[in-house]
């Protein structure tokens, strides 16, 4: 929105600074704080209010787990909130990169909303069939890839790039579909698995959008991808400024989920913003380091795959809980320790999927 005032600098000199990337994505951030910190109470004591005992605790989670009881849920809905709002003011609503991966957010979003609503509403911590909810989340994945597809050049649709290798690409075809479902919804379900402490999720999330904030940056720019020998994606620099929404929105959120938390961003917020990730991955063809910067929430995954395997082939666990956090947990590591020492592990996680923009 307030991209279009580029048009009045001709008469207006200062207005020009609009046009820069850079400049609106420190808008986006600032705009999405400032409301989610304005918004959250106001939200916080109408979800309080509606949902009456709060999120349902699981019977066979960690004992410490109980004094939470009581604690809203939902909370995505003020980061969804922000992250709407300062993409709509900052970004340039001309550019279709942003409405796909604006529309994955909202739609992941929508799904993890029902599921939180029949949590709440049912008093359990299972929300609608399992194979519904992913049965849509592939539907919504499997458009936006195919809608990034026809967007991108000839030269890249339908191909998976290679880190580490400056020009290796692979081309699947329209078997590129099937990759960018798994990359998106593989990503909303990782961080969903993740969200299990407080603060636990929404600081990776918002290292892991820094980091690809950057990367859109400078794919979408042809003077750093051709410096970096990186593919040059066309359009994809504008998705710099959701991820400084999704920065601001997450910042503003870890204010009041901050332990003890006072409100769980639940399944409303943790799969958008993982779908929010996945679709920003596959857009500027970035995939794999995504596995990378994400790897916190591979691992996530990985436990929860691994102790299921485990348990059905041997009738053994492998770790004492799954997902990861509560095995930690499980072993006596306060909460605060274990959601700190991951928020360091996805640091190193982070520098380590940006050197791959320069070892090549």
């Amino acid at each position: 929105m307030l991209y279009e005032l580029v048009q009045f600098s001709d008469q207006i000199g200062p207005l020009n600074v609009f046009r820069y990337i850079t400049f609106r994505t420190g808008g986006a951030i600032f705009t999405a704080l400032l409301f989610v910190m304005l918004f959250g109470p106001v939200m916080i004591d109408l979800l309080r209010v509606k949902q009456g005992k709060g999120q349902p605790i699981r019977e066979d989670g960690p004992k410490s787990h109980f004094s939470k009881k009581g604690t809203p849920t939902m909370g995505g809905l003020m980061i969804l909130a922000g992250v709407s709002v300062s993409t709509l003011l900052w970004a340039n609503l001309t550019n279709l990169y942003v409405w796909i991966v604006l529309g994955v957010t909202l739609a992941y979003g929508a799904i993890g909303f029902y599921d939180d609503y029949l949590k709440v509403t049912k008093r359990t911590t299972d929300g609608f069939s399992g194979r519904v909810r992913l049965g849509l989340e592939v539907l919504v994945a499997a458009i936006a890839t195919y809608a990034i597809m026809k967007l991108s050049i000839p030269e890249l649709s339908g191909k998976l790039a290679v880190p580490f290798f400056k020009t290796l690409l692979i081309d699947l075809g329209p078997a590129f579909i099937l990759m960018g479902v798994l990359v998106i919804a593989g990503a909303g379900n990782s961080v969903n698995l993740t969200d299990g402490l407080d603060g636990l999720a929404i600081v990776p999330v918002m290292i892991a959008a820094a980091t690809f904030g950057l990367i859109a940056y400078l794919s979408g720019n042809i003077k750093f991808a051709q410096y970096l020998q990186i593919h040059f994606v066309p359009g994809t620099g504008e998705l710099a400024v959701i991820c400084g929404a999704l920065i601001g929105a997450g910042l503003g959120f870890l204010w009041f989920n901050a332990p003890p938390a006072m409100i769980f961003m639940g399944d409303t917020g943790s799969l958008a913003l993982g779908g929010a990730l996945g679709s920003i991955a596959v857009a500027v063809k970035h995939e794999f380091v995504l596995a990378i910067v994400g790897g916190l929430f591979v691992l996530e995954t990985l436990s929860v795959i691994i102790q299921v395997v485990s348990f059905k082939l041997t009738g053994k666990r492998v770790f004492r809980m799954a997902p990861l956090h509560h095995h930690f947990e499980q072993k006596g590591w306060q909460e605060s320790t274990v959601v700190v020492r991951f928020w360091i592990i996805s640091v190193v996680l982070a520098l380590i999927g940006l050197a791959t923009l320069k070892l090549r």
